[in-house]
């Protein structure tokens, strides 16, 4: 069975967004780290791995204030920005893969690279 959302949480003003899976497990994951590998081509450029984008850590509080989530299709979701910022479709493995990062240090959710 692959892993599918069955609830996402994403309350207005909070800097955390929460998935809970079908497994019955759940992913906590802070707005900075969001878009931190933000997964567009503007971010990301068109090939090789998923990096952090540098200059993240220095966007303003409304930058990385989540102002619309849409799902994309069957497999995906879609998030809009405090700064109009809206092109990353981020897909619900990709966003499994990130919510591993909750628990680790600063550092080590920035050394981290993840395929397309």
């Amino acid at each position: 069975m692959e892993r599918e959302p069955i609830e996402v949480r994403a309350p207005e003003g909070a800097r955390l967004l929460e998935i809970l899976w079908s497994d019955g497990e759940s992913s906590l994951l802070p707005h900075r780290i969001l878009r931190g590998y933000c997964p567009c081509a503007g971010c990301q450029g068109h090939s090789g791995p998923v990096r952090w984008v540098e200059g993240t850590d220095k966007l303003s509080d409304d930058a990385l204030t989540l102002v619309d989530l849409a799902p994309s299709g069957q497999y995906a979701l879609r998030m809009r920005w405090g700064d109009g910022h809206d092109t990353g479709i981020y897909a619900f493995d990709f966003l499994a893969e990130l919510g591993d990062l909750f628990s680790l240090d600063r550092e080590a959710q920035r050394a981290r690279t993840f395929g397309r």
